[in-house]
């Protein structure tokens, strides 16, 4: 009701803009939180949280990730594919394993030329956990390394077992020229960001690190730890009104997924873009995590331990939404001791990433039919996770 009355005040003009960008609904949202006595604490730290938990750790992780790629050769699955069935499916589940969505999209891409199978497709859609895993390797890099294993290999056996179902070319529109979507980033925005973010960068991670080790900032003094507070908060909200920037917004797909590739190619530009977009996720997801539990009592921790049975099939559904966006607050309730182990396994085997945009695109008929292969392997292991662990 508060939000409703203060969304009145909007000027139709404005109301013009929000519509025709949807993604600068959220820091609306939260400026509007921030203007609200009763929630600006606890928006300041849902955003400060944000920031040093997660934006920090993941660029870092994205620098370290894209630099030592650069020289990774992308073999055609073709080729694998003539040497051994098995080693395509099984390359093809490696791809999907990386974090980020660029695996999947290269095994998409090349199914829909012919270059490879129908379960390769499988494959590489069961074990991505697309941009979801950045955020997993910054903050908890042992339960991320697990789950990249149990993609992998649950990736390679489902794929396996779904092509000795299927005749070889099973679904594969051969006839159709496709071409990776390249366009130019608002040229604005991204040089607006890069100084903010080397000024920011080495105190965001010392202050990141000081906070991963329990040191109470207390003991310096209240007024370092309202400046620390108010450091994260203030840059994860510029990093949202970046992210918000440099995308029309107008799609489902351009709000829960991330930018395209840059034109020309940038590594520092794609680091940029990709940490703007998961920090997007999370500070939602930490306000609306937040606001549910202070605002409205909801305890979502509570109501998933009474519950737990449904935690897996819950977020094996989530997984079915394209994007990478609904995958992140899955990780984020994980991260936050909300959901277990056993729904972010389901999720991330059930998930599809930004692939299955181009997959429903390009191969409609092979994009849902691989999705709902998916599901089998991940209700599966939830399951047997939540069941034997």
């Amino acid at each position: 009701m508060f939000l409703t009355e203060h969304l009145g005040v909007i000027s139709p003009a404005a109301k013009r803009v929000f519509h025709q960008n949807k993604r600068l609904i959220l820091p609306l949202l939260i400026l509007v939180c921030l203007a609200l006595p009763s929630l600006r604490t606890i928006t300041i730290t849902a955003l400060s949280d944000a920031f040093f938990q997660v934006s920090v750790f993941v660029a870092a992780t994205l620098f370290i990730y894209y630099y030592a790629i650069d020289h990774l050769p992308q073999l055609e699955l073709r080729y694998l594919n003539a040497k051994s069935p098995v080693l395509e499916v099984s390359f093809a589940a490696f791809l999907g394993m990386l974090p980020g969505c660029g695996g999947a999209i290269i095994v998409v891409t090349q199914f829909t030329k012919g270059q490879a199978s129908f379960g390769a497709i499988v494959a590489v859609l069961t074990a991505t956990m697309g941009d979801a895993a950045f955020l997993l390797l910054a903050t908890r890099p042992t339960d991320g390394l697990s789950i990249m294993a149990i993609g992998l290999v649950v990736g390679t056996l489902t794929g396996l077992l779904v092509n000795k179902l299927h005749k070889t070319g099973y679904l594969c529109p051969t006839n159709q020229k496709q071409t990776q979507p390249v366009t130019v980033l608002p040229t604005k925005i991204i040089k607006l960001s890069k100084p903010i973010w080397l000024m920011a960068i080495i105190p965001g991670l010392l202050i990141a690190f000081i906070l991963a080790f329990n040191i109470d900032l207390s003991q310096f003094g209240n007024h370092v730890v309202n400046a620390v507070s108010f450091f994260g908060a203030l840059m994860a909200l510029f990093v949202v009104f970046m992210w918000a920037l440099s995308s029309k917004g107008e799609s489902y797909k351009e709000v829960t997924s991330e930018d395209d590739l840059c034109s020309p190619p940038s590594k520092i530009t794609k680091v940029l873009q990709d940490t703007h977009f998961v920090t997007a996720w999370v500070v939602a997801s930490f306000i609306l995590f937040e606001l549910l539990v202070s605002v409205f009592g909801l305890d979502l921790k509570t109501w998933f331990v009474n519950y737990a049975y449904l935690a897996p099939l819950i977020a094996v559904l989530i997984g079915f939404l394209p994007g990478c966006g609904p995958q992140i607050i899955v990780t984020t309730l994980y991260i936050q001791g909300v959901i277990p182990f056993s729904a972010l396994a389901a999720n991330a085997i059930s998930n599809d990433g930004d692939a299955l945009f181009p997959a429903i695109a390009m191969a409609p008929k092979a994009a849902i039919i691989a999705t709902l292969y998916t599901a089998v392997p991940a209700l599966l292991v939830g399951y047997g996770l939540y069941f034997f662990s």
